[in-house]
């Protein structure tokens, strides 16, 4: 029997946003799209889990848009995010899909950032705002905005959102909205948070569950370096000196490591530049657009921006240290293979605890890890098979 390959033309999509997704070469919807946007075109609540990388950003955000009246000045529609960079990310993929659509603003509010910008932009009567939530609280209590007119609601990584201590500022906004018609919950994971937000605030939800598996997990090919632990970042510097790679994302458990192997490789004569806490959030803004420009070819990073770093074409990710967290692994990689393409991730191996943690992620994840080792004449290729130590048995007399 012939199944029909569902088109984004198929779901009743504008065609305003059709014209941008093709701009985008985006013709068909993954499967959180295809799921979510025609209930929530149709204003009903959506619940769903679905991994990183799987476009949750179009899902909601294509309904989102379609529900905007672009004669009224009023903010419509409003997206929770847990962090600065998610919420900037947001705000770029939502203000892509309205490259042909007239009359709609978006604006973009966050912590760790001044607010006199993001009073200017909120003075511009944006219809749609993306907030982290703390900041949100701070707009709304300063009387910048107004929720009185919302009614369509997002969380994104909701999970994460809640886990990060925002609970209380997400329930406290979504009290405040007396006119909501249409809420989304989006999320890799569904914790007990997300469930009681859902149970206090959503009403006969469409629930949407994608599995890591087949068509939604990413076409990752995962490697391992093994090399001396004073020798990693000369291992990086091989790797992006050998293997031909343009677009790199290289990730390390410290803010100090994430510097230094830029500041390395800077100096060996590669395009590259770090985002980390202790940079000032404009200055991360600017290197995070110049990496999405396609100007700079490899960024540094530590974990905290891992989520907020969304861009199609990267081709590989390098974990400079092994990530201390089976799902930091997961969203680190994630960082490749986007819209359906094919990525590489390579981890760097210096020690025997490093060893040991990958393994185990590779254990609990159900991923394939080949080893690999470079070779005295200086080429690829696999790693020595690794054998146990026998166990000392009492000889019988």
């Amino acid at each position: 029997m012939d199944t029909k390959i569902t088109t984004f033309s198929d779901l009743g999509i504008p065609e305003d946003i059709l014209k941008a997704l093709q701009d985008k070469g985006y013709e068909y919807p993954t499967r959180v799209q295809e799921e979510a946007i025609p209930p929530m075109m149709q204003g009903r609540d959506i619940i769903a889990k679905a991994p990183t990388g799987t476009g949750k950003t179009f899902a909601f955000g294509i309904p989102m848009i379609t529900h905007i009246d672009k004669n009224s000045d009023d903010l419509q529609g409003l997206v929770l995010a847990p962090t600065r960079e998610l919420a900037i990310q947001i705000c770029d993929e939502l203000r892509s899909l309205l490259t042909h659509t007239q009359g709609i603003r978006v604006a973009v509010v966050y912590g760790g950032a001044k607010m006199d910008p993001q009073i200017r932009q909120l003075q511009k009567k944006p219809q749609i705002v993306v907030a982290t939530p703390g900041r949100l609280m701070d707009h709304y209590r300063h009387r910048h905005l107004s929720l009185n007119k919302v009614h369509t609601v997002v969380l994104d990584e909701a999970d994460r959102m809640l886990d990060m201590g925002f609970f209380k500022d997400v329930t406290g906004i979504l009290d405040k909205i007396k006119n909501k018609k249409c809420m989304g919950l989006f999320s890799a994971t569904i914790s007990q948070e997300v469930m009681t937000v859902s149970w206090m605030y959503q009403r006969d939800e469409v629930e949407i569950t994608v599995q890591p598996v087949a068509e939604s997990r990413p076409d990752i090919d995962q490697f391992s370096l093994r090399v001396p632990a004073l020798e990693k970042e000369a291992a990086v510097y091989w790797l992006l000196n050998t293997q031909g790679f343009e677009r790199v994302i290289i990730f390390c458990n410290t803010k100090s490591a994430c510097q230094s192997v830029s500041d390395n490789l800077h100096r060996a004569g590669i395009d590259a530049d770090c985002i980390h806490g202790d940079i000032q959030q404009s200055k991360r803004e600017k290197t995070m657009q110049c990496y999405r420009d396609g100007k700079l070819k490899v960024l540094v990073a530590t974990d905290v921006a891992s989520r907020g770093i969304d861009v199609d074409d990267v081709e590989v990710v390098i974990n400079f240290d092994v990530p201390m967290e089976n799902e930091y692994y997961i969203h680190r990689i994630g960082r490749t293979a986007r819209a359906g393409k094919k990525g590489a991730a390579w981890s760097i191996i210096g020690n025997f605890t490093e060893q040991a943690k990958l393994d185990e992620i590779a254990k609990y994840s159900n991923f394939t890890v080949r080893a690999m080792v470079i070779t005295e004449d200086g080429v690829l290729a696999d790693a020595p098979v690794r054998k146990s130590t026998p166990q000392m048995g009492r000889r019988r007399r």
